[in-house]
């Protein structure tokens, strides 16, 4: 009995000084069913779930209204961390009201909700949970990935994203961090954001949160592109100084610019869009493959390759059309090597390990995040248009993006014009090389 009261007499002074989980809103997370599939099996359901990124939901005082966060951390309730995780409670989310809808196996995102004042912008990010307090885990070496995807009210400047990131499958669950992944916390990609908390605990420092990160989907009605972003780290890393990259992006312990492989950037410039080999007014399914250099699991990651299906029909990857860079469809060491020579910059995808790297990342496990957003900085240029924005992509190669005009995708005209922007994903299968997609 002595022990016992001990024992209870630590947890209830460790959860004083714990960021709460707060009490004004049920967190309920939306059932997203996904599929594990084998060659010789099919595919079996996974009672799988979605959640809202920590930093997207309010945070305020444990038994008050005052928040915790507001264009940064307060710094009265949140001196270090300790002090705010006793101070500081991590809301529930209503998903509908963040624009997050689910409907069986699909997923829709707005970009904006309509409230009472008027088109707000919502812009919502979320991971998919294997259960109510982890995250589910995809170790994809010699494996493939496939959803469907409508990208049909994604206009010029938006982007519809599903990528892999190297958080942890707890979401840095602590004695400071109870809510862990169950409120969505723990988020890092290879840009190195600087979120007011890290796993869920005060970002005090003001560090960034780099992790390998592998985008398979970036995209909108007009141009895609997908993207591995090797890191020379392991998991989250709090960087500091010239290591996050903000006044060098070449200095930082991640690869920002990644190897992109964009149709339209490499000579394709009507494969991807409406009424085109892959049209972009229907849905489609998109399929990507990691090639090991053993044809198994215990190899190293050598080639990401995909493949899309539409109307029943296996559509394969836009070949490449670009002098310099030998005839292909798929991203290898030796294609980020040449797309480096030809379209000029700093080979950081090498310098931080390329395909071994990103390989190493997605053999330990990587959480499956979900997003849509607009680029009030840049207008998505990087992506949909011409950039430098004053290039000429006919004398320098690489610069066309795609084929948006230069006043096209800027944010304030998104929500003015489009403001039923959304992006669905849906039948989200992992498995065998094989064995989540077919032809009719």
């Amino acid at each position: 009995m002595a022990h016992r009261i001990i024992f209870w007499s630590a947890a209830l002074a460790a959860s004083a000084l714990a960021q709460q989980m707060g009490k004004n809103t049920d967190e309920v997370h939306p059932l997203l069913p996904t599929w594990e599939c084998t060659v010789k099996g099919g595919c079996v359901q996974k009672n799988t779930s979605v959640v809202l990124d920590s930093d997207y939901r309010w945070t305020h005082t444990v038994n008050g209204y005052d928040n915790c966060k507001d264009n940064g951390l307060n710094k009265t309730l949140c001196p270090d961390a300790k002090t705010c995780a006793a101070n500081c409670a991590l809301e529930g989310a209503d998903y509908a009201s963040y624009g997050i809808l689910t409907n069986g196996t699909e997923l829709t995102l707005n970009l904006f909700v309509n409230k009472t004042t008027g088109i707000s912008m919502s812009s919502p990010r979320v991971y998919l949970l294997a259960n109510g307090s982890t995250y589910d885990m995809f170790s994809m070496l010699n494996r493939e990935f496939t959803f469907d995807v409508d990208v049909s009210k994604l206009p010029c400047g938006s982007n519809g994203a599903l990528y892999f990131s190297e958080m942890s499958a707890t979401g840095g669950r602590s004695d400071l961090n109870p809510a862990g992944a169950t409120y969505g916390t723990g988020y890092c990609d290879a840009q190195c954001p600087t979120p007011p908390f890290i796993n869920g605990e005060a970002n005090i420092e003001k560090n960034g949160a780099c992790c390998n990160e592998m985008d398979l989907w970036e995209a909108n009605s007009a141009a895609t592109a997908f993207t591995p972003h090797p890191c020379n780290v392991t998991g989250l890393y709090k960087c500091s100084g010239a290591l996050c990259g903000n006044a060098d992006k070449y200095s930082s312990v991640c690869d920002k610019d990644g190897c992109d492989y964009n149709a339209y950037r490499l000579g394709q410039l009507s494969y991807y869009q409406p009424n085109a080999t892959i049209d972009t007014s229907r849905k489609f399914t998109v399929v990507t493959q990691f090639l090991t250099t053993t044809g198994n699991e215990t190899g190293e990651l050598r080639e990401i390759r995909r493949v899309y299906v539409q109307d029943g029909k296996v559509i394969e990857n836009a070949q490449i059309q670009v002098q310099g860079i030998d005839r292909g469809n798929s991203i290898t060491d030796e294609y980020c090597l040449q797309q480096k020579k030809v379209f000029g910059g700093v080979n950081a995808f090498r310098n931080q390990g390329g395909m071994k790297v990103m390989g190493e990342a997605l053999r330990r496990g990587m959480v499956l995040a979900m997003s849509v957003w607009d680029d009030a900085g840049g207008s998505m240029k990087w992506l949909d248009s011409i950039t430098p924005e004053h290039a000429d992509p006919s004398k320098e190669p690489g610069t066309g993006r795609g084929p948006c005009k230069a006043d096209e995708g800027k944010a304030e005209d998104i929500q003015a014009k489009f403001p039923w922007t959304s992006v669905k994903f849906s039948n989200i299968k992992s498995g065998e090389i094989g064995s989540t997609f077919k032809a009719k």
